[in-house]
């Protein structure tokens, strides 16, 4: 994401860019990134939209980075925190049992493992999705007794330096300030090294004694690269990829902490290509309110931790526990799923007009996860980031990933009503075309 005002934007863009408070300049550290594309100063938030302090709102196709699948302030969820908080409910437990922790996973068990025949334990890690691949990283290797994990170009697994190393972005790895080991990546079957059969060149590299290569640990996956540009593994790919982990006896790691909650329709988007992952990363949007959480599952076979061996003062959030409880409810209430498969219609055809505008411009997607490419026009980013300044400047918050940040991502709550999409989506048509015609 950029990290200053395009002084070439036009003026009504510039001036919308320009509304920051000096606190935030003076005396937030320069790490701060999101505001600096999107820099109004909010003061409240509802469904799908955020509003600024000088009253006006923005339609949210940001939605805390995949945080909020159902939106700003559910409703319900609220109401049970509140109900929680009222009577004194524990707010901080470090892992102790808790009724707030046993309802969470007895919904999890009732409603999210059974039902797909999953047999998971489940591990609080610290609060954010990089523990839980941290976790899932140590997991793999303490079981297997082997250092290496396999990680794939574009993908993006968090900023610790654990899943620092498995993250391919070269600004994020060169934070780090020291030597990133133990990761061999590999070409992903979707963006810009598609044209690479890549199991056959892995199936290669781990049969040939005189590869090199050592058999790695784990193999760390997105099935749908978020960060990394919106590149979609197909089905054939994710199934074949179980079956070499199952062959060499890989661990299999799904990173679904963007992808899942519903995001792509399943409440897992693994389950499209019907495999069984030997651990899970979860978090953003299993609150379904913002709220810090994050697990891991993981096989019970796999559970073989030492008591207070991966540890952390913010493991298990009470107030997350209660909001990730009423989410899994709703999750089913608000028949999320059939709402993803219709609102993936609407944003599909949207995004085909893009197309229309400029052949050039490339879709991909599933679900609620879209991403609209201008590398093809100007590999730089320049395009997509006036773009997305003019939508901001008529009301509309959407950012840019993948490769210099030419892919403009759609990522709405789940629960969003078909007007405000349709209103959204028409705003990223007229500000695509208003800039492709300057």
């Amino acid at each position: 994401m950029t990290n200053s005002i395009d002084e070439a934007a036009p003026p009504d863009v510039k001036r919308a860019l320009s509304t920051s408070s000096d606190i935030f300049n003076e005396r937030e550290s320069s790490v701060r990134s999101y505001c600096r594309s999107f820099p109004a100063t909010f003061s409240s938030a509802k469904g799908a939209y955020l509003t600024d302090a000088e009253g006006r709102s923005y339609i949210d196709f940001l939605a805390g980075a995949g945080a909020l699948n159902y939106g700003h302030n559910h409703d319900t969820i609220k109401a049970a925190l509140i109900e929680y908080i009222t009577e004194d409910g524990l707010t901080h437990g470090l892992d102790m049992h808790t009724v707030a922790k046993q309802h969470f996973l007895e919904t999890l068990e009732r409603l999210v493992l059974k039902p797909r025949g999953l047999d998971y334990k489940v591990q609080f890690t610290g609060p954010t999705g990089t523990n839980a691949v941290e976790a899932a990283l140590k997991i793999a290797r303490n079981v297997t007794g082997r250092t290496g994990i396999f990680s794939f170009m574009g993908g993006y697994h968090g900023d610790s330096l654990g899943s620092l190393s498995a993250t391919a972005n070269r600004t994020h790895r060169e934070a780090a300030g020291v030597p990133l080991h133990d990761v061999t990546f590999l070409p992903f079957p979707s963006g810009v090294m598609s044209d690479i059969d890549t199991l056959t060149y892995l199936r290669s590299v781990l049969l040939d004694s005189h590869s090199g290569i050592e058999l790695p640990a784990g193999i760390i996956v997105e099935t749908i690269q978020a960060e990394g540009g919106i590149n979609v593994a197909p089905i054939a790919w994710l199934r074949e990829l179980r079956t070499i982990c199952d062959d060499h006896g890989i661990i299999l790691i799904i990173d679904e902490i963007q992808t899942g909650c519903g995001r792509t329709g399943p409440f897992f988007s693994f389950e499209r290509a019907g495999i069984v992952p030997d651990i899970v990363t979860v978090s953003k949007s299993i609150s379904g309110y913002g709220l810090p959480m994050s697990l891991t599952l993981l096989k019970p076979e796999l559970d073989t931790w030492q008591p207070g061996e991966h540890t952390g003062t913010f493991r298990g959030n009470q107030l997350a526990f209660i909001a990730a409880t009423v989410a899994m409810e709703l999750f089913e209430i608000e028949e999320i799923s059939e709402k993803v498969a219709k609102h993936e219609r609407t944003i599909e055809t949207s995004l085909e007009r893009l197309n229309a505008i400029d052949k050039r411009i490339e879709i991909r997607g599933i679900g609620m996860l879209w991403g609209a490419d201008t590398a093809a026009i100007d590999p730089n980013g320049e395009l997509a980031r006036e773009i997305s300044q003019r939508c901001f400047a008529e009301g509309l918050i959407i950012e840019r990933v993948g490769r210099n940040d030419t892919v403009l991502k759609i990522l709405p709550p789940l629960n969003i009503d078909e007007a405000t999409l349709e209103a959204g989506l028409a705003i990223l048509t007229d500000a695509t075309r208003s800039c492709l015609n300057r």
